[in-house]
């Protein structure tokens, strides 16, 4: 495959022309641009017992991915923006109507970046389109484990809600519009649904939080965000502040305090910090480098 500047400036091509609603001469990029992507991942990054590619844009979805998925492999850069090749292909064939092709580069998108929930988000609603309520749930349930950003959160909560009240079950989908709300993000799907439900039997207000973990507990689902998300925000952005990287680290924190409150992420800082000081006093002690670590991580890449 050419440099790696050289898919990023056709890709910046492509994202050109879509703005330009020239989009079937962007399909038409991009398409090439992913067959010989394809070509040349099949010649030289198979996929095996002991090794796994993706294109991990940070090093924190590579840290997260190891704690939620526990793949033992090991992860391998692919040096080139495929998830952003396939997200843009995928925006492509939506504009061209063809929800198909559509859904086929969303898969890829999530192949290459299994965190980013965005793009499971919007293969679910393609499922939801055509009839099969099954993945677009089972999708909309995978961002609950995976989402470092409280948006996504909120939209999978939404887009449970809208299921319940479909399904006759109202005070499971207050809870859900209220695990949402709670959030605070503004999303846009889910202030429409809380808008809708207001004064009916799936108001967020019918349910106290009690009530709504209870209710939602009961279907499967969290009330809240996974906590592991947000210590590996944490996790990286203590990294990123010890070597003076201050803007990256506020944004990583900030992401985290808006995933679980900022009370939970002040706690679960400073037992990061506090084993952080654990682990250099036996590192120390052992002669060790130590591992676990997002800047470990960032090390073994």
């Amino acid at each position: 495959m050419s440099a790696e500047t050289a898919m990023e400036d056709k890709l910046a091509q492509a994202e050109g022309l879509l703005l330009q609603g020239q989009d079937e001469s962007a399909e038409q990029l991009l398409a090439r641009l992913a067959e010989d992507a394809e070509e040349y991942v099949d010649r030289n990054c198979p996929t095996t017992d002991e090794v796994q590619w993706f294109d991990f844009p940070t090093i924190f979805e590579r840290l997260a991915y190891r704690r939620v998925e526990s793949d033992p492999r090991e992860l391998r850069d692919i040096g080139e923006p495929l998830e952003r090749l396939y997200g843009d292909f995928a925006l492509a064939e939506v504009h061209l109507g063809d929800y198909d092709g559509a859904m086929r580069a969303l898969k890829q998108a999530i192949r290459w970046n299994p965190m980013n929930c965005e793009h499971r988000l919007n293969l679910a609603d393609l499922y939801r389109v055509s009839g099969d309520m099954k993945e677009y749930l089972a999708l909309t349930y995978s961002v609950f484990e995976r989402a470092s950003d409280a948006k996504h959160l909120a939209r999978a909560f939404a887009n449970f809600a809208n299921w319940f009240a479909s399904t006759k079950k109202p005070r499971v989908a207050a809870a859900a519009l209220r695990a949402g709300r709670r959030l605070e993000t503004g999303d846009s799907v889910l202030e429409v649904a809380l808008k809708e439900s207001k004064g009916t039997d799936h108001d967020p207000d019918e349910v106290s939080d009690a009530e709504a973990q209870e209710l939602l507990g009961k279907e499967g689902l969290p009330d809240g965000a996974n906590a592991e998300i947000a210590i590996c925000l944490l996790m990286c952005a203590t990294d990123a502040a010890g070597v003076g990287e201050r803007d990256l680290a506020t944004k990583l924190t900030v992401r985290a305090r808006d995933l679980v409150g900022e009370s939970a992420a002040m706690a679960l800082l400073q037992l990061i910090r506090a084993d952080d000081v654990d682990s250099k006093a036996t590192r120390d002690s052992k002669g060790s480098d130590g591992s676990g670590s997002c800047a470990s991580v960032k090390r073994k890449r």
